[in-house]
């Protein structure tokens, strides 16, 4: 049984109101010190995990499979047994966009070797469709730089393979060169990198208006842009420079992706005040049911993300478990319109008809705007 403690003559040593309890009703300050062991530290930690833990268990399962039924507990009060719906759909948002980055990463990773691998391999047909020596020499060109990027792994084996592979394209170029009757390519000669032409310099942005630091912050910007993409052509750079470009979009477009849907929020529940405006709703509470619905958008991209994940590890190592993870993926996606028009309908309570409308809607303005959001979050990803 739980001892009861007196509070009674003590007093709050912040606000000196008179204790009622552990916590004062005045101020809110607890009565315990926090000059305390450092078991007594441990146990708070633990106490205070299992709590959140338990509201996990609560909320996650209901947010996934019962559709508006966390809004609709939030609105009728029952808040406490459930995570707060702003922490919710922010911690959701990092973990779906680091799980999606994390994805890209290894999609990319899995590319850039089969292209190196298929660097190795016999290349004599690509020269033999080439028709004049320019074409010879940027083919040579790109299949070379490829073996760069492949020698820069560092293995020696590979290393062997490289050179080998090196010497024989070489030999087939030059080959192929004698057939259109031009001079041989020598083979300690380095091959240039095909340009389009010279590349013109990013004339700086002057706008009248504004002051001299935006439009030097706006030239920077355009200029950091050019630069990206020039290095993201095959025809301005190397591969290794072509990857370190691409490096530096990622990092940029997944670092602004989570602020800029966290911007599509308060917009998307403005587009539900506009079209139920005369459901007498507040605003708050229409934010409410954003915060839900983008939590649990991004807690099915996160599933779709892990199972896709899941999927391509599994396959060569067991197939049969592997395909149904990835066939997943489908369901998945096909529960996220579902799941949002019986969310609608449920929370605001029309007839289907009038839902489905407004619901066709709201998700063409908002298909827009997401657009425009990732359009944004890439271009700032090319000027990082």
């Amino acid at each position: 049984m739980t001892d009861l403690t007196s509070y009674e003559g003590a007093h709050c040593a912040n606000c000196q109101a008179a204790l009622q309890g552990e916590y004062c009703h005045h101020c809110g300050q607890s009565v315990h010190s926090v000059l305390r062991p450092v078991h007594g530290l441990f146990e708070e930690f633990f106490e205070t995990f299992l709590h959140i833990d338990g509201r996990i268990l609560h909320t996650l399962p209901a947010l996934f499979l019962k559709p508006g039924f966390l809004t609709l507990e939030y609105f009728s009060g029952r808040r406490v047994r459930y995570i707060a719906p702003f922490r919710l759909m922010f911690v959701l948002c990092l973990l779906s966009f680091f799980a999606l980055h994390l994805a890209t990463e290894l999609v990319a990773h899995r590319v850039e070797q089969r292209a190196q691998a298929s660097a190795l391999l016999d290349k004599s047909h690509d020269f033999a469709e080439a028709t004049t020596p320019h074409e010879v020499t940027e083919l040579l060109n790109q299949q070379l730089q490829t073996l760069e990027a492949t020698r820069a792994l560092g293995n020696t084996a590979i290393t062997a393979q490289v050179n080998q592979a090196e010497q024989r394209l070489r030999e087939q170029a030059n080959a192929r060169l004698a057939d259109l009757h031009a001079p041989a390519i020598a083979s300690s000669a380095p091959t240039p990198i095909a340009t389009d032409g010279v590349e013109k310099p990013v004339p700086p942005v002057h706008i009248s208006w504004l002051p001299d630091f935006a439009n030097e912050r706006l030239t920077d910007f355009s200029q950091q842009v050019v630069t990206n993409v020039r290095s993201l052509s095959k025809h301005h750079a190397t591969v290794a420079q072509r990857q370190q470009a691409w490096d530096r979009f990622a990092a940029g477009a997944f670092g602004v992706l989570p602020g800029t849907m966290l911007v599509l929020v308060p917009v998307f529940a403005l587009l539900l005040k506009l079209f139920y405006v005369f459901r007498r709703r507040l605003y708050m509470e229409h934010l409410i049911v954003s915060l839900h619905s983008h939590a649990f958008l991004f807690v099915s991209l996160l599933l779709i993300v892990i199972s896709g994940m899941l999927s391509t590890w599994l396959k060569p190592h067991a197939a049969w478990l592997g395909y149904p993870i990835g066939w997943l993926q489908l369901p998945l996606m096909l529960w996220i319109p579902v799941y949002l028009l019986i969310m609608q309908k449920r929370i605001y309570r029309q007839g289907w008809g009038m839902t489905v409308v407004k619901y066709w809607f709201i998700g063409w303005f908002y298909f827009w705007m997401m657009v425009f959001a990732l359009t944004v979050a890439a271009v700032l990803g090319l000027a990082h």
